[in-house]
């Protein structure tokens, strides 16, 4: 019964939804693929609303209800019936009594199941759609006939696409850059770390503070567009990856013919989002690399691998279990096993199937008394807080079930700021 309304509510909210870009016409950048989408999102936001009135989804809302409410500018109504008549209520007068309305929509679009994209593509006039990354084994794919359905679903994203409009690519992706076939006549505009990208990062660094030339800060780099080139700086966040947000917002800046000084000037205001690669201050003089806001294979990886670029102090990684991965779930967690072994001093694994980590990293040479194993994120952040040693560098990751945030508060330095550090700290996630 409970599902049955909730589809009756994605279809009321999208039929209002429908009728209101009708109405409004604004412009809208669509933004998909497996990793990344939310900080791309917030990214090319920074950008856009620059010098417009612009609404972008708010945290991940990028679900058949999700993308709706955006559109709307309507809250998560959770499981009030009361308020969702409200949100739809609301969405009605918002048709048919003038409004002020947002010139540019900046949308996360995800899929759950299959048919989520395809099904959006029909009614949702895209100026600019943005393809991140579409890994080997991306989440989700325990729903989808295979790898292969998911991507193809994500591509679906580009049938929406209006004649004419722009087709952003991230270049390090073959699969990726080979959806430019499916777009004729659209713009395309390409970015990343390759030297084909349209634009491109180089002189990729980690900044690290004034007083403490061993902690990390964030990352900078050059970037290159036509020849120019100009400084960015992204602090708050560590990691190759954490630039990739930035270089698709300039990219999305030239599809609006926006030069390269304006749009790094307009990321200026941009913060890498929560419980995304984030640095938080730890007990005990160390530093936490918060990822806790999802986990997939890939983003595992390129986590790890930001890891490894620190060289002062010891390395713990605490890896939870990466969820919707159906049958490529031992292979994917045991892999991830494998390369935590290469990086990290400490293991700390959370969850059943974060086991497979902790047997991958066995099975690649890492000692056994340097691996702990926990069901639940509660021990597991007791057990790390009287671990901890003055310099250590604490990654923690996991997907969004595994609470993996609550390993961070108890490790972070000032747990009375969790409310504006972490993620999921509404009080309708904390119920859960």
């Amino acid at each position: 019964m409970r599902l049955f309304l909730k589809k009756i509510v994605a279809k009321a909210l999208t039929w209002e939804a429908r009728l209101v870009i009708g109405k409004y016409k604004p412009r809208i950048v669509a933004i998909t693929g497996s990793v990344g989408k939310t900080s791309t999102k917030d990214a090319i936001y920074s950008v856009v609303a620059g010098d417009a009135y612009a609404r972008k989804s708010e945290k991940s809302f990028n679900s058949e209800i999700g993308l709706p409410l955006t559109v709307l500018g309507q809250p998560n109504a959770w499981s009030n019936p009361l308020r969702w008549f409200e949100n739809l209520f609301d969405g009605f007068l918002l048709w048919i009594l003038p409004k002020r309305y947002p010139a540019w929509l900046v949308l996360e679009v995800g899929a759950d199941r299959p048919g989520d994209i395809r099904s959006l593509a029909h009614w949702l006039p895209v100026d600019i759609a943005v393809v991140t990354r579409l890994p080997e084994v991306p989440v989700h794919v325990e729903f989808f006939e295979s790898v292969e359905a998911l991507k193809e679903e994500k591509a679906s994203l580009i049938k929406a696409v209006k004649p004419g409009g722009a087709l952003v690519l991230y270049a390090d992706d073959p699969e990726v850059v080979g959806l430019r076939n499916r777009a004729p006549g659209a713009h395309i505009i390409t970015f990343g770390f390759v030297e084909s990208a349209d634009v491109r990062a180089t002189n990729v660094e980690i900044i690290f503070a004034d007083d403490k030339k061993h902690v990390p800060t964030g990352m900078q780099a050059r970037i290159e567009v036509e020849g120019a080139s100009q400084e960015l700086v992204i602090r708050g966040a560590i990691g190759a990856h954490a630039l990739l947000p930035a270089l698709a917002a300039v990219a999305v800046g030239k599809a609006l013919a926006k030069d390269i000084k304006h749009s790094l000037e307009a990321l200026k205001g941009y913060e890498p989002p929560h419980g995304r690669m984030h640095l938080v201050e730890g007990l005990k003089e160390t530093l936490i690399i918060d990822d806790t806001y999802n986990s997939s294979p890939a983003a595992a990886e390129a986590a790890l691998e930001a890891l490894a670029l620190v060289s002062h102090g010891r390395k713990i990684a605490v890896l939870g279990d990466m969820l919707e991965l159906g049958r490529h779930s031992v292979d994917e967690h045991r892999k991830v096993g494998a390369h935590a072994a290469k990086v990290a001093d400490l293991l700390i694994t959370v969850g059943f199937r974060a086991r497979d980590i902790a047997q991958g990293a066995l099975d690649n040479g890492m000692a056994d008394q340097n691996i702990l194993q926990f069901e639940e994120a509660g021990p597991a952040g007791k057990e790390l807080e009287g671990r901890l040693q003055k310099g250590d560098i604490v990654l923690v990751k996991g997907s969004q079930s595994m609470r993996m945030e609550n390993i961070v508060e108890e490790i972070m330095l000032h747990p009375e700021q969790a409310s504006d550090l972490l993620v999921r700290q509404d009080e309708e996630w904390k119920k859960r």
